[in-house]
């Protein structure tokens, strides 16, 4: 189970930096190419088509997997373990990987979310064509939006679920493939509850930043795994206060 958690993350970071990379060199390079379509919608040249919202949505959606996957990492391989000691038992469970599906199913709903506020802002004209903030106004409010999220006690509560594997699955365990599914939901509900937020500040520092959505990879990750993950999580957030009033002051 792990290596197939490892093999969607790494196709999916793959497809991540190559995008990126793609969007860096310039629409000059990509004239005749198959992101041609994507990088005209990114630049503004012309309203998006339905091919070109398809490609945005994917892209958030592959982008997703990739920052979140591994983060689901401690509850899928027990899930899996929970799996394996029942088949032994002569009474199989749901695969596992119907329960990560469940939950890259939520994160794809957020991703759609995600690419209709994408859209508004560049019809907006508040995104540069690397789909990063043109005003510092918005992405100062994005961030004090972001630091005060983490200071809530809705955010306290999904990430208590996502930081507990075995709280988690006592609690909701369903039975069947459907149940399993269901389960998968919930984690990526509970997932997107805790760390949709942080998402936003993907256009203060830039949707197709490579280090940007490393960074922010690496805090949900360790957020929820390291020993006092929520009590850090609380700093940054009054760091991202800080941070967004200054920018807002100066």
């Amino acid at each position: 189970m792990l290596a197939g958690l490892g093999g969607i993350t790494v196709a999916a970071w793959v497809y991540v930096v190559v995008t990126a990379r793609r969007m860096a060199s310039g629409s000059a390079d990509m004239r005749g190419h198959s992101m041609a379509p994507m990088m005209d919608a990114m630049t503004g040249v012309q309203p998006w088509t339905a091919t070109e919202f398809g490609l945005r949505l994917a892209m958030w959606a592959v982008m997703m997997v990739a920052m979140m996957v591994p983060t689901a990492a401690p509850m899928t391989l027990l899930y899996a373990a929970v799996a394996r000691k029942a088949a032994a038992q002569h009474n199989p469970l749901a695969p596992t990987f119907i329960f990560v599906t469940g939950y890259i199913a939520m994160w794809t709903i957020f991703s759609l979310v995600a690419t209709i506020a994408q859209h508004a802002l560049d019809q907006a004209a508040l995104l540069t064509p690397m789909m990063v903030s043109r005003s510092a106004q918005f992405g100062a409010a994005l961030l004090i939006a972001a630091g005060v999220y983490q200071l809530t006690p809705f955010k306290d509560a999904c990430l208590r679920n996502c930081r507990a594997p075995a709280h988690f699955l006592s609690r909701y365990w369903r039975t069947g493939n459907l149940g399993a599914f269901r389960m998968g939901l919930r984690l990526g509900a509970y997932c997107v509850g805790c760390c949709g937020i942080l998402m936003g500040l993907l256009f203060v520092g830039g949707v197709m930043n490579l280090l940007w959505i490393a960074a922010i990879a690496i805090f949900v990750l360790l957020e929820k795994t390291i020993p006092f993950g929520d009590v850090s999580g609380r700093f940054a957030g009054a760091a991202m206060i800080l941070v967004g009033a200054l920018s807002l002051a100066l």
